[in-house]
């Protein structure tokens, strides 16, 4: 498996309405953002999220797990996103009990002011027959709310966009979506809280597996002709690179100076050359 094409597919996921069009802070739309994958501190609202999936395999498979995520720092009156993870490589089927892994996220050189993030990781295996494993993986924010917290005080102690990459060694994933025949009832019985597990990679491949908070199919693919995230993943990249050329100078500066990945977008949108435009325009796929 590529692991940059996966991480393509996930970093789109990642930043899915981080900011959105006309991409400024004064934006009603961009007012009250982070709608997708938030696991809030406990009580406040959503704080864990569950992934079951079936590996096929035996007691020498082996998962490698990653938990991806932003946490947001205060910056001028604007919530930035800075990205995080945790790992949990050589992961056994054969386990026969949970594996909790402590995290806490924090400040790193350089890096503004946060919020510490305290959270769990549980992994846990189920063999359901010879060579079926159900592998659940659950991610909890173990922060105590507090009652005067407001919204954007609780996103400071939150994590933002969560998902989760599984990848195995020595077996392979079921699809979810579009099991065999014969495993149908046992994907049917997968219990997935606040996530969408799907297969990633080149179609046909089963060892590599992306649990996100919006739904896909199994297999999706970033299209060739996108310059660049626009943090709206509903292929709109021509409308949408347009609109940021008809913005004003007061505009634009506002764009430019309110997050760094604002400034990258019109900075390269206006660096497009005719014949990209012309690429962005439509493409035909699929024919037989």
């Amino acid at each position: 498996m590529k692991l940059d094409h996966v991480e393509k597919i996930a970093n789109a996921v990642l930043y899915e309405g981080y900011l959105l069009y006309p991409y400024r802070p004064s934006s009603v739309k961009n007012r009250q953002r982070f709608n997708f994958g938030v696991l809030y501190p406990k009580d406040y609202d959503v704080s864990r999220m569950r992934t079951e999936c079936i590996v096929l395999g035996n007691a020498a498979t082996t998962v490698d797990v990653k938990v991806r995520c932003l946490q947001l720092a205060e910056r001028d009156n604007w919530q930035e996103g800075h990205e995080r993870e945790v790992t949990v490589a050589g992961y056994s089927l054969s386990r026969s009990s949970a594996h909790l892994v402590p995290f806490l996220f924090e400040a790193c050189e350089g890096e503004p002011h946060f919020e510490r993030v305290r959270g769990e990781l549980e992994l846990e295996s189920t063999q359901l027959a010879d060579g079926v494993f159900k592998l659940a993986v659950e991610i909890r924010n173990c922060v105590s709310n507090q009652a005067e917290w407001t919204r954007d005080q609780a996103l400071a102690r939150s994590m933002v966009s969560v998902h989760t990459i599984f990848q195995v060694s020595g077996g392979g994933f079921v699809s979810l979506l579009d099991p065999p025949e014969a495993m149908r009832q046992t994907a049917a019985n997968c219990g997935n809280v606040g996530t969408w597990p799907v297969l990633v990679g080149e179609e046909g491949q089963h060892d590599t597996l992306l649990s996100a908070p919006i739904i896909l199919y199994d297999y999706p693919q970033i299209a060739p002709e996108s310059p660049g995230d626009l943090f709206d993943g509903t292929e709109i990249d021509e409308i949408l690179a347009l609109r940021i050329l008809t913005l004003t100078e007061a505009e634009k500066s506002e764009m430019r100076n309110s997050d760094d990945r604002a400034r990258r977008i019109l900075e390269r949108t206006e660096m497009l050359p005719p014949e990209h435009f012309q690429k962005l325009h439509g493409a035909l796929r699929g024919l037989k």
